[in-house]
């Protein structure tokens, strides 16, 4: 990202020129602007002798200026290829290449095994870190963009991947990790000993209101011992 330009936009008031230079390098700054860990403050200067710029909170403040002045609308292509795309895996990566791709002028599908788009950010960030409303919205700009959502869609298992390769010219593969790193130690199959993201994902689910179909992991109650202290650490 494109930093200490930016940044002297909005000391100068410029929001809009802001805007426009963030969104050069980076799809999705309202992802961003409230999930990256910042190792940009880290690496400020100023932070030497005084506190870092924070730079997270105004690469936020700099899109959300943006959408509410009306910068951000949906740019789909003015001229369309014949080519084909499917990109499997809603996740950021999978909504940032579909949106590149459609810009193109390919006609990109997103195929998604969940029953709505957004892979970790929506079923793996507590609402706390990430509002479902923020990625709902991108959404709706990308499908306005012509970008095609095919949800509830499990590639390999609702659909066999020699149809996708028959019915497109590429494909994109941002399937994501959901494969755990478990711990070979005693007392790890006992009850109430779970991963991650196995509870974040039904946590996600009651808070939206939506129906959990796997057996129910709930902390009511209980003394709880977190594994890890990394961000996923944090949100459990």
């Amino acid at each position: 990202n494109l930093i200490p330009d930016f940044n002297d936009k909005v000391y100068r008031g410029k929001w809009k020129e802001a805007a426009e230079i963030l969104h050069s390098t980076n799809n999705f700054p309202e992802f961003t602007g409230r999930l990256c860990p910042a190792p940009c403050e880290e690496a400020c200067v100023l932070g030497i002798n005084e506190d870092p710029v924070s730079i997270e909170n105004i690469e936020k403040n700099i899109v959300e200026t943006a959408f509410k002045e009306g910068w951000i609308t949906a740019k789909p292509p003015k001229v369309r290829t014949d080519k084909t795309v499917a990109v499997i895996g809603s996740g950021p990566a999978g909504l940032a290449a579909a949106q590149q791709l459609n810009r193109a002028g390919h006609t990109v599908t997103v195929f998604e095994r969940d029953d709505a788009p957004g892979g970790l950010l929506r079923y793996g960030i507590p609402d706390f870190k990430l509002e479902k409303w923020v990625i709902d919205r991108r959404i709706q700009l990308l499908e306005e963009e012509g970008v095609v959502f095919k949800c509830n869609t499990h590639v390999g298992v609702s659909i066999k991947m020699d149809e996708i390769i028959s019915e497109h010219h590429a494909v994109v593969i941002a399937a994501g990790s959901t494969i755990p790193r478990d711990l070979d130690i005693p007392g790890r199959t006992l009850e109430g000993v779970h991963f991650a993201m196995d509870f974040l994902k039904q946590q996600n689910k009651r808070v939206s209101n939506k129906k959990v179909e796997a057996d129910a992991i709930l902390a009511t109650g209980q003394d709880v011992v977190v594994i890890g202290g990394g961000d996923t650490g944090s949100d459990c």
